[in-house]
């Protein structure tokens, strides 16, 4: 069983980050209960329930917020649990009578898991938004993207998935933690305009330096610098490098073949035109596949750009069991790995409802 064992949450649906939130506690073994709609909401999930994998490992019960039986039942599993995972613009779990206040008032230990774009409060907080907005606003989506073109999206990576609900993960666990000593509660505010923020402080800390600039493409980590990029090969596939350390960069020359060939010196801001020509031409020179036979394994930091087909098969991947397959889908393991305590991925998503009585009964509720 997981380190979360017997940890018993209450996530109300929603999509994106809270949901991914619920997905990495159900995998380390809480016990996650989700409040789905009695009628289908468009959730952003696939149809068929195996396919949505941030709806992993928990069980569901199907209730009518707006009911006064079902918020009863609500709040009475709300009485039994140690957190609550909530998604909804500011104001309206207060509004259904679930706000931080009224569930604290019947469960003083309770961790209350808020997930919003723009956070509780400021003039933005009640406005709708996704994922690119919440980047775009905190200086991350200028940073990425080609130096002549337009910034590019990060897929949803960087404000939902790690500003957003990697972030609530681990205040929930923070929180739960310091509930050990006071034996109180507290409401975990998670905005993913300051979870995306805080994923950039390094790069604040460079700018602050004078050793970043806001042109994209024209620094060390965003393929301004040639030995920190990606190239294509003869083939037409590509290949990553990332040679940032001397001695690394010394074996990249040394096995691409141009150690000894008067090159600018690595950090020679004026001469990486010049390098990174030389490097696109004898990246160029070679298939995808005869670069992973030279450079594979070796400390000149590279690996092959691989698709999501092809990730999964890949030698290193496969003997870490980096993917699982559930229920005939393939998706990522759990996240990170415990000696004693494994994690593990108990169930597909399951359907709407699909759990009521089960989790009345073993919560010890009664029936709605």
């Amino acid at each position: 069983m997981g380190p979360l064992e017997g940890l018993k949450v209450v996530e109300i649906a929603g999509i994106g980050p809270g949901p991914f939130c619920g997905m990495m506690l159900a995998d380390m073994g809480a016990d996650v209960v989700r409040i789905d709609r009695r009628e289908a909401a468009d959730l952003g999930i696939p149809v068929e329930p195996r396919f949505g994998v941030l709806g992993r490992g928990r069980r569901s019960i199907a209730l009518d917020l707006k009911s006064p039986a079902d918020l009863a039942t609500l709040k009475a599993l709300i009485a039994k649990a140690d957190v609550l995972l909530e998604g909804f613009r500011p104001g309206v779990t207060e509004r259904l009578g679930i706000g931080p206040a009224q569930c604290q008032a019947i469960n003083p230990g309770l961790v209350y898991g808020r997930m919003t774009g723009w956070g509780q409060d400021g003039p933005m907080a009640k406005a709708a938004g996704h994922d690119l907005n919440y980047i775009a606003l905190t200086g991350v989506l200028a940073a990425i993207g080609p130096a002549n073109g337009v910034p590019m999206p990060p897929l949803n990576l960087v404000g939902d998935f790690g500003g957003g609900g990697m972030m609530l993960a681990m205040g929930i666990l923070a929180a739960l933690y310091e509930r050990a000593r006071s034996g109180k509660g507290q409401v975990v505010d998670a905005a993913m305009v300051d979870g995306a923020a805080v994923l950039m402080s390094s790069i604040y800390g460079l700018r602050a330096a004078g050793r970043w600039t806001d042109r994209r493409e024209d620094n060390i980590l965003d393929g301004g610098a040639p030995w920190y990029g990606v190239y294509e090969t003869a083939d037409g596939r590509h290949v990553s490098i990332a040679a940032i350390e001397a001695k690394f960069y010394e074996e990249l020359l040394q096995k691409i073949g141009l150690a000894d060939q008067g090159l600018p010196a690595q950090n020679d801001r004026s001469g990486w035109p010049r390098l990174k020509q030389v490097f696109t031409e004898t990246f160029r020179s070679r298939t995808q596949a005869q670069w992973c036979e030279i450079l594979e394994g070796s400390d000149a930091c590279f690996a092959p750009v691989l698709t999501m087909g092809e990730a999964p098969s890949h030698p290193h991947m496969a003997s870490r069991g980096t993917f699982v397959d559930v229920d005939g889908v393939r998706q990522p393991a759990p996240a990170p790995r415990f000696s004693r305590t494994p994690s593990a991925i108990r169930h597909p998503q399951p359907v709407n409802g699909q759990h009521g009585a089960e989790i009345l009964r073993d919560w010890g509720v009664a029936g709605a």
